[in-house]
């Protein structure tokens, strides 16, 4: 068995609205100037770790965005990197199997110009304490949203005030016999309606939560409740 070779899929209109940091030695300076601001940066570190690895970068969600914002994003990227790894653009994560299988590029005999920033630094001799538990999720389980319009537009407030990374799941709409689909990656949300409820399933409404370790739990799952009506 082999790694035939690396694909890493970057959500452009996320990078393009500055979810991630266009200048992370900027930022890093920042923090270490800062005794107010985190200095850790475990989003940051996480997606150029990514790239880094990559032999195949797929800029996905294109059609979100526009060509002077798509050319930044791209040339952001390029920037940071040492490697020159091949880039290509897709709309809803379509991408042909035979773009993406076949590379043949023998990742695992290029290891050591891939390392991550944890490697990099336990090879100068940095002493940092690292917290592999950055991220946390729940789940939130309710029952029917009386509201779907009104309950989509609360979630992206909550989401920007409380930073939520990700959320995704479904929800039982009140008087519909069709399940909606939720899925939100910063304030950008997406809904339809995919299938029937199914004969003896329980119509609830179940959504995942994702954010960093000091996301405040309680008063998300209050508000969601409250939103559902």
């Amino acid at each position: 068995m082999t790694v035939d070779g690396v694909v890493t899929v970057v959500d452009s209109a996320a990078v393009a609205a500055g979810r991630f940091a266009d200048d992370h030695d900027k930022l890093d300076a920042q923090r270490r100037a800062d005794q107010g601001l985190d200095h850790e940066s475990p989003l940051e570190e996480l997606f150029e770790d990514q790239l880094t690895a990559a032999d195949l970068i797929v800029l996905n969600k294109t059609d979100l965005i526009g060509a002077d914002d798509l050319t930044g994003v791209r040339d952001g990227i390029a920037a940071h990197l040492t490697r020159k790894p091949v880039f290509i653009e897709a709309k809803q994560g379509e991408v042909a199997p035979e773009v993406l299988l076949g590379l043949g590029i023998g990742t695992e005999n290029d290891i050591e110009n891939r390392k991550s920033h944890h490697e990099l630094e336990h090879e100068n001799g940095e002493d940092h304490e690292h917290n592999h538990d950055e991220f946390e999720s729940f789940v939130v389980t309710l029952g029917p949203v009386r509201d779907p319009a009104g309950f989509t537009e609360g979630l992206k407030s909550l989401i920007v005030t409380h930073d939520i990374l990700r959320l995704k799941g479904f929800a039982d709409v009140a008087g519909k016999p069709m399940r909606m689909v939720v899925q939100a990656v910063g304030s950008r949300i997406d809904t339809h309606f995919d299938r029937p409820w199914a004969a003896g399933e329980a119509r609830e409404t179940r959504l995942v939560v994702i954010g960093l370790h000091d996301i405040d739990e309680a008063e998300i799952r209050a508000r969601i409740t409250e939103l559902a009506g």
